[in-house]
């Protein structure tokens, strides 16, 4: 009853912002239109603007899944990406006294054994978990982030509703299969599993502090593994000003062009040395840590959604970029191929043109006004014609890229992004490809021929054993199959002979 309730919901929430439109003219959009007018939807506003309003008032799971939505620009029309990017969790909080019964339950100790203090008022809440202030019995300041009460079993329905009307789009769409909504649902909810799963976060957030551990750039809160549950975790509490505060950071002393440069370098730190980044970058998940004398860094925070890439991809995203830089569009589309991002049979100096028609008339501008991640985005439009698969990591990777350069540029509008990256991208590609990334690989490679070497004599002779055995097992075949011929070839002569020698007899 409560998933029916929920459903007749969502469609009257539909009809009332009149989503219907988004799909092709049915023969009863007339009475649709009369049903939207009856559930009061008199909204003018534009196709986007309604969507946006129409999963904000659908709830938090909604409005996550249009903020995921947002970032596949790949699929997208402009108009509604745009408009889904400005989504924001801004979630009423739950009661403090379920907050406390959930951690309660999760450690499974009194509150008052774990901490000395903790505040009832809640610092930040969102649309899967909240987090309060504490301190910790030994003396440590904490923060506890515990997940909403029921959120596994609403999460479940509302996918299974998003997976239906996916489904749905696909049958009745034209274009519906071409944008994979059922494959966008599925994305999503791989991404909530991970979320919801505060010891997953927990284990990104640690690995990520171990990766720039005394780094001059970013600090990243230790986790208190103690009291690290499926629900909730508990972590070093951070001290900082919320990097949307550019003028608290003047006043702090902070060299705000100087931090915007640093952004850039964390981003393909991560990216290029680490392949493992902080994927969820907006000013809501950063703060800027400043002291008596010390240099300016930022502090992430929340790690529910990492990305990751392998050295190939590494490899061939760099490439990509100093194509780009250098405006070597031959290198970027048969770096594309030979990635297997586009089809094989795929016209090189065709896609060659199309990717020069995009880029060419941002490269007429000032540097310092070109958006990388926009170039991107278009590149991600131009290539739907030659059916380019854009590889989840990489839409991630996008995501992140153009939330840096967007916080790059809030910061310092003079921001460079190419000239700051540029040295980073080349420096890399010489430590990979040239004498030092030889060097690096043999060290890396080291322990592993260090086991190996002393058996090679015995591999060898097995694989040559091996080969001994499948050649006389070859040639055993054949000489049986062989036999099997003669002996069939004997048995129809005998037969042949016996029915000569009986046929005088029968006359």
């Amino acid at each position: 009853m409560a998933k029916l309730m929920r459903l007749l919901r969502i469609i009257s929430i539909g009809l009332r912002f009149r989503l219907y439109e988004f799909i092709p003219p049915l023969a009863g959009h007339g009475a649709l239109n009369g049903m939207a007018r009856l559930l009061g939807g008199k909204d003018d506003a534009p196709r986007a603007v309604r969507l946006r309003r129409a999963l904000e008032t659908l709830g938090p799971i909604f409005v996550k899944f249009g903020q995921m939505l947002s970032t596949r620009r790949d699929l997208l029309p402009q108009d509604i990406a745009d408009e889904l990017a400005l989504l924001q969790d801004r979630v009423p909080p739950f009661a403090s006294l379920e907050a406390k019964r959930e951690i309660e339950a999760s450690l499974g100790r009194p509150l008052a054994e774990i901490f000395t203090e903790f505040e009832d008022e809640p610092v930040a809440s969102a649309s899967i978990a909240q987090v309060h202030l504490g301190r910790l019995a030994d003396g440590r300041e904490v923060a506890v982030k515990v997940l909403r009460p029921g959120v596994e079993h609403a999460i479940a329905g509302d996918v299974m509703l998003l997976d239906a009307a996916a489904g749905l789009i696909e049958r009745v769409w034209a274009d519906g299969r071409r944008l994979k909504p059922r494959e966008v649902v599925a994305e999503f909810a791989r991404h909530l599993e991970e979320e919801i799963d505060l010891v997953h976060e927990a284990a990104n957030g640690a690995q990520l502090r171990r990766n720039f551990e005394n780094s001059p750039l970013l600090a990243v809160p230790e986790m208190h593994w103690d009291y690290c549950t499926r629900r909730v975790i508990v972590m070093q509490r951070m001290h900082g000003i919320p990097v949307s505060r550019i003028d608290a950071m003047r006043e702090a002393g902070v060299d705000i062009p100087a931090l915007a440069r640093a952004g850039v370098e964390i981003f393909f730190t991560q990216v290029f040395r680490d392949g493992f980044f902080h994927a969820d970058m907006h000013p809501g998940n950063i703060l800027v840590e400043t002291g008596a004398g010390a240099q300016a860094r930022y502090i992430a925070l929340d790690f529910g959604i990492m990305g990751t890439l392998t050295e190939t991809d590494k490899r061939y995203l760099a490439q990509n970029f100093l194509g780009f830089f250098n405006r070597d569009y031959r290198r970027v589309a048969q770096t594309h191929l030979d990635a297997g991002w586009v089809p094989p049979g795929t016209r090189i100096d065709q896609f060659e043109a199309a990717i020069r028609a995009v880029c060419e008339p941002v490269f007429d501008r000032p540097l310092k006004e070109i958006y990388f991640g926009k170039l991107l985005l278009r590149l991600f439009q131009a290539s739907r014609r030659f059916n380019v698969e854009i590889q989840p990591q990489l839409v991630m990777l996008q995501k992140t890229l153009l939330n840096i350069e967007g916080l790059g540029r809030q910061l310092d509008p003079e921001l460079d992004l190419w000239k700051t990256a540029k040295p980073f991208l080349e420096r890399w590609m010489n430590d990979q490809l040239g004498w030092r990334g030889l060097a690096a690989s043999l060290k890396r490679e080291a322990p592993y021929w260090a086991t190996t070497l002393p058996q090679l004599p015995r591999l060898v002779h097995q694989r040559l054993s091996d080969v001994r055995l499948t050649r006389i097992e070859a040639v055993l075949e054949r000489l049986s199959r062989a036999e099997a011929q003669r002996n069939r070839l004997l048995a129809v002569l005998v037969a042949l002979i016996a029915v000569l020698l009986l046929v005088p007899r029968l006359f």
